[in-house]
């Protein structure tokens, strides 16, 4: 654990009990796991972690179902599963509130591996030795009967070779989704309680049953956690929300959070080189990682996690957490920690980002937001030595090859400081290792972190007051320098952390003023946002001077007394340049409560090319000691002007060691799209391997990223290509990676060279408007000869959608009031869809997508599920593909917000659906060069060669009639991508293809359907009169009106009877009433007497069947016929009716015959009702095929009946495969039909994709 490197070592020997007691850290992360080795106690023995949070919901489940014992004391779990209660469990209530959980929704996706691997394992067993048994069954039939002729045994020979068939098809499609954990929680009367019943993830070893486990309360409140089981090694805590009606099951996403933990704060009593950097500190963890999402933070679990930081009174919160952002230290959680930090005073400390080497490469909201101590990550000779192993270690520290760099797109340093970035600290139990190596700013961040918590251990002993400025001023301004060169403070910030000297200025400083500087920078004459440094990238900004104005304000906390604090409060600050021949400044300033401003005159026109940095500084006049009071950082980079044909650079003999870094950056000349790059490498002994990096910043976007990573074996050369955006200026870094070649003596030379190419479009996004009109394109290339060679394709489909229901809700205080006192609010909005085949689909919110820091709205959060409550897919910023089959989805979106205005506006927010095409249903576009090609068919364009300042005009053709989608519906927008240009240093050899690096978005909007032009056929109404039409109508809007009637009450049911009565009489015999009527039976949703019903049932068939001519009907569908006028058309539509309804009404007659017989013993059964079944089953069979999807579920009832439950799984398989949406009552038989077999493991199996199938309740968000 490296410690020594920042002081840790100096600072204890000086003060052993400011080790990190009193300072209370919250680790925003993947879960901590509270049985981590060294997470238990601090080394004054008090707690380690004092509460564990899941902020994200993932471990939510849905308790709102209340159940009470039977007089045996058991329960029904949610699952369905009985479970027994423990006795002496106390519940004045006598209420027990019940919900499950699929366990693999609770375990990472390694913990989840490695269980599916050791269940597959056992599971294969059980099923081999069902295989063997089902084989020796048949051969030994076989043996007995060598040529069954008899239809009888040729059934039951089927019968054996379909068990047979059906095991060896379940091995080969075996997907384990993992048992299901029920959850009951109560209130003993004093707290809420929870207990888990395991029994389906132990076995069949008679653990885990529900009355066994030690009961759980809110972590906090006895700090208590529970393993699944032995085979798991997975520890979880509980928290319980809502009166019971929510719990939170709280497991770790990642081994990040635990290591994190453990490198700021472990304590081993026994191994103290094993501790954290402050091992008497406090934890609580906030899990910001959601399971559902592998482990990607989301809005929601941010936001609940600063509310637990506030409630629990941190002092410090670590997040090893970042993403890039469009605008830096912006959003609605940046807002929240500004509040966190300068109200509550907590020091909030994160990662700088692992995306370096190029500059800026800072995340957010660690190396982008004002008020967040962003940290970069360092190695030491002897983290290289000890942690990573490596053969020679450096004779100087770095920083990591990958630790992100400054500055930010607003100026700002972006790092603050730096720490060791690496460690070997405690990982989960689940991992089956008690500590591991990880490196990373994450493990910088907490280094950092546990070094301030020393920091405020010393200080609460010794009364200093205490704020996040004052602590931030003294570890920034006491960091020891890591090395000389010009990029050193946008790489390492100001320093590595150096604790024991922190402390001393702290010591010094303990009666100045609580107050800190706020910096807002503008370039004079121009109204742009504030920035808060000045960032001169360009060589239009770096050929003349520029004047900017530095607005200083002091920020005291809201508390201080106006006329003790505020009123007096005055500084005389003496300005420093850190150099006077490019930037200029006044020489003092004074600076009252009120603020000053003072101006900037930076003049970089005689500076050579590169990279520059300057600070301007604010030195106390009177106590110089304090160092700089405020820096303004100011970044210069002058690129490169190129010039030839095509633009290039090259440069030759670099000298690459282990971490050495070499920066270009190059005006991109107007007109280029891509660059192509070659680098070559020579004189070298052991493999060297290689960050490349390319940068441009475009206002109001992420920065513009390109990156690889190559290792050379031997000396060799390797070409790349990338895009670029033409008149921004392009940093390329090119680093031997920090341990690469680092025992060897020779360095590595390496030559490259850059050329720019580039094809200009008049329009970037091309959108063809649904017409038959082409599209015109006009292309010229301004840098070189450039080959021409359109390339168009339409590979997916956006439907957009409006929700057809939205749901605004103040949501349960437990987890989501600020600590502002204000309630958030959720707006969940639903959405639905059909897909008519199966395809890959993604959501899209333009709105929202890709935004998490840099987003006014706190959460999005999404899920598709289908009508059984299924959930295929979850997802939040960054929405994924997922594959679904034919059939109705249904979408939900949940955003949050303190504000029900912004969220009213969103009501209606119109939602994309994206779907993948099939390769076969790609479209790919023509090319035309006049403007009626798409329609003649003639003036194809090919391709052509650009010269440099000639345009090149052409057309882009829809696509044609035949190429459209069917179904596709108006307003569909097809979208693809288009390509102009080709790549010249491919190779061939590599099997590289000739390529363009760039791709532009194109899109088709789906034109209205084509009208039905055909003349309207006159109806004929043939002998009928007026009257006779008057009457069929009238007779047909009585039988309609039947469907309507409620059957709920008595008096309901006996006026429902009565029109019944009424309408046989008035029309007795009339086959679409009788149908109807037995329609309505089915529909009866409860009953009393089940027998009574089923034979309901039967005799409204019978009446159905006895309407229907049979002979008639049988004669006609035996003719091929093919009616052409009106009328024999009607006929046939009609008989065919006649067919469906008969058969209708036999199916459902033989359902209801064997719902009787499954009701009834089978000694009550007359044998003449079994025959009743088969007669009936036989007269079906004449009229449809009883295998078919409609009616196959009476000939999977029929093969049970005759002793064949394997014939009959493999019947019901068939129409299994064959339904668009699962229906749970063909499961349910499935089941029934694989225990009559006694394949108990396959049994347990199918019950628990039960719960995935249909589960009894909609996961909470």
């Amino acid at each position: 654990m490296p410690k020594k490197e920042i002081g840790v070592d100096r600072f204890l020997a000086a003060h052993p009990e400011y080790d990190g007691r009193g300072a209370l850290i919250a680790i925003f992360d993947s879960g901590v796991d509270p049985a981590a080795a060294g997470l238990q106690t601090t080394s004054d023995g008090k707690p380690k972690i004092l509460d564990v949070i899941d902020c994200t919901g993932s471990g939510d489940v849905d308790t709102s179902k209340v159940v009470k014992a039977d007089a045996d004391g058991a329960i029904v779990g949610a699952s369905g599963a009985r479970l027994v209660v423990n006795s002496s469990w106390k519940n004045p209530s006598q209420e027990w509130h019940v919900g499950c959980k699929l366990i693999y929704e609770l375990f990472t996706g390694t913990l989840t591996s490695r269980l599916k691997k050791e269940r597959k394992k056992k599971w294969d067993e059980e099923n081999q030795e069902a295989i063997s048994d089902a084989l020796k069954q048949l051969n030994e039939f076989e043996k007995k009967h060598t040529k069954p002729d008899d239809t009888a045994l040729k059934k039951a020979h089927e019968d054996l070779q379909s068990r047979l068939d059906y095991l060896r098809k379940q091995a080969e499609g075996y997907d384990d989704k993992g048992p299901v954990i029920d959850i009951v929680a109560w209130h003993d009367g004093d707290v809420w309680r929870v207990a888990v019943d395991t029994q389906t993830l132990e076995g069949n070893n008679n653990g885990g049953k529900l009355a066994d486990f030690v009961p759980l309360t809110n972590y906090r409140l006895e700090r208590k956690y529970a393993i699944f089981s032995k085979l798991d090694a997975c520890s979880f805590v509980a928290n319980i929300y809502d009166n019971g009606n929510l719990v939170s099951i709280v497991t770790d996403c990642s081994p990040h959070a635990t290591h994190v933990a453990g490198i700021a704060a472990a304590f081993h009593a026994d191994e103290p080189l094993l501790n954290g950097v402050a091992p008497g500190a406090q934890l609580i963890s906030c899990k910001i990682g959601d399971t559902r999402l592998g482990s990607m933070e989301t809005g929601t679990g941010l936001v609940r996690a600063l509310i637990a930081a506030v409630e629990h009174k941190c002092d410090l919160i670590n997040m090893s957490y970042g993403e890039p952002t469009l605008l830096p230290d912006y959003g609605r959680f940046i807002d929240l920690s500004n509040e966190v930090v300068n109200k509550h005073r907590i020091i909030f400390i994160g990662s700088a980002g692992n995306n370096g080497p190029a500059l800026n490469t800072v995340g957010a909201p660690g190396g982008t937001s004002t008020s967040i101590i962003g940290v970069g990550a360092y190695v030491s000779p002897a983290m290289a030595a000890g942690a990573h192993c490596v053969v020679q270690p450096p004779v100087e520290g770095m920083e990591y090859t990958w630790s992100s760099r400054g500055p930010t797109a607003d100026g700002d340093l972006g790092v603050s400081i730096s720490a060791p970035g690496g460690a070997v600290a405690p990982v989960p139990t689940w991992t089956l290792q008690s500590r591991m190596l990880m490196n990373g700013t994450s493990m910088a961040s907490p280094s950092a972190c546990g070094g301030v918590a020393l920091l405020v251990s010393g200080m609460k002993a010794e009364g200093i007051p205490l704020s996040p400025y004052s602590v931030r001023k003294a570890i920034e301004n006491t960091a020891a320098s890591i090395s000389h060169a010009p990029e050193e403070k946008l790489t390492t910030g100001n320093g590595l952390l150096q604790v024991d000297r922190a402390f001393e200025y702290a010591q010094q400083a303990k009666k100045l003023p609580l107050v800190s500087y706020r910096i807002s920078i503008n370039q004079v004459g121009k109204s742009i946002p504030k920035l808060r440094g000045i960032y001169l990238r360009g060589s239009n900004a770096c050929h003349q001077s520029s004047e900017w104005t530095v607005q200083l304000d002091p920020k005291f906390h809201e508390d201080a007394s106006n006329l003790e604090q505020l009123v007096p409060f005055e500084e005389c600050l003496q300005l420093h340049s850190t150099d006077t021949s490019v930037v200029q400044i006044p020489e003092y300033i004074l600076v009252t409560n009120n603020g000053r401003s003072f101006n900037i005159v930076v003049n970089p026109a005689n500076i050579s090319s590169g990279l520059h940095y300057y600070e301007v500084y604010g030195i106390d006049y009177k106590a110089p000691w304090r160092g700089p009071i405020f820096r303004v950082p100011i970044t210069v980079i002058k690129p490169i002007t190129l010039l030839g044909e095509p633009p290039s650079l090259s440069i030759s003999n670099l000298s690459f060691r282990s971490g050495h870094i070499e920066r270009r950056f190059v005006d991109v000349p107007f007109g280029a799209s891509w660059a192509e790059v070659t680098m070559r490498t020579s004189a070298f002994d052991t493999p060297r391997r290689f960050f490349l990096d390319t940068v441009q910043i475009c206002p109001l976007k992420r920065p513009i990223k390109w990156e690889a990573v190559v290792t050379f074996s031997s000396p060799s050369s390797k070409n790349f290509s990338f895009p670029v955006e033409g008149g921004l200026t392009l940093e390329l870094s090119i680093a031997q990676f920090w341990s690469s070649g680092i025992a060897s003596h020779e360095p590595t030379c390496v030559d490259f060279e850059i050329v720019f190419h580039g094809i200009c479009i008049d329009q970037k996004v091309i959108a063809l408007d649904g017409s038959e009109s082409p599209l015109r394109i006009v292309a010229r290339s301004l840098l070189a000869s450039e080959k021409l060679a359109p390339v168009a394709t339409l590979n997916k489909i956006k439907t957009p959608y409006r929700p057809v229901e939205c749901n605004l809700s103040s949501l349960p205080t437990d987890r989501d009031r600020l600590p502002s006192g204000k309630q958030i609010i959720a707006l969940t909005l639903t959405y639905k869809f059909k897909l008519e085949d199966s395809a890959e689909v993604k959501p899209h919110v333009p709105l929202l997508n890709n935004r998490i820091y840099d987003n006014k709205f706190e959460s999005q959060f999404y899920r598709i599920s289908d009508s059984n409550k299924r959930v295929y897919s979850s997802g939040d910023v960054y929405p994924s593909y997922v594959k679904l089959s034919k059939g109705e989805y249904t979408l939900q979106l949940y955003i949050r917000h303190e504000n029900v205005q912004f969220l009213e506006k969103l009501k209606q927010l119109v939602l994309f659906i994206e779907r993948k095409l099939d390769k076969k249903d790609f479209i790919p576009l023509s090319f035309y060069s006049e403007p009626d090609g798409p329609i003649v068919g003639s003036g194809t364009f090919k391709s052509t060669i650009l010269v440099p300042g000639e345009p090149e005009a052409f057309y882009v053709g829809p696509p044609s009639r035949e190429q459209l989608l069917k179904n596709a519906p108006p307003g569909a927008v097809l979208v693809g991508s288009i390509t102009y240009g080709t790549v010249s240093t491919f190779n061939k050899t590599d099997g590289q293809k000739q390529h363009d690096p760039v791709s532009y978005h194109i899109s088709y909007i789906i034109p209205p359907s084509k009208v039905n032009d055909d003349k309207e056929k006159s109806v004929s109404v043939g002998t009928k009169t007026i009257s006779d039409q008057l009457v069929e109508e009238v007779r047909d809007t009585k039988i309609k009106f039947l469907s309507s009637l409620k059957q709920e009450t008595e008096e309901d049911k006996s006026a429902w009877s009565e029109l019944v009565a009424s309408l046989k009489s008035e029309y007795p015999k009339y086959t679409p009433l009788l149908a109807k009527i037995l329609e309505c039976i089915l529909q009866k949703a409860t009953y009393d007497d089940k027998i009574g019903y089923e034979k309901a049932v039967i005799a409204a068939a019978d009446e159905v069947v006895d309407s229907i001519d049979k002979e008639e009907l049988a004669k006609y569908l035996s003719l091929n016929s093919d009616p052409e006028d009106e009328e024999a058309q009607k006929f046939k539509k009609k008989m065919e009716e006649r067919r469906d309804q008969l058969a209708d009404a036999l199916y459902q007659k033989g359902l209801a015959l064997a719902e009787i017989e499954s009701l009834k013993s089978d000694e009550s059964i007359e044998a003449s009702a079994k025959d009743i079944f088969e007669e009936n089953y036989k007269e079906l069979i004449k009229w449809i095929d009883a295998k078919s999807a409609k009616y196959g579920t009476l000939s999977v009832l029929r093969e049970r009946r005759c002793g064949r439950p394997g014939t009959a799984l493999k019947v019901l398989n068939d129409l299994i495969q064959n339904e668009s949406e699962p229906k749970k009552k063909l499961y349910d038989l499935k089941i029934q039909l694989i225990e009559e077999i006694g394949w108990s493991h396959v049994s347990t199996y199918e019950k628990q994709w039960m719960q995935v199938r249909f589960p009894p309740t909609l996961p909470p968000f």
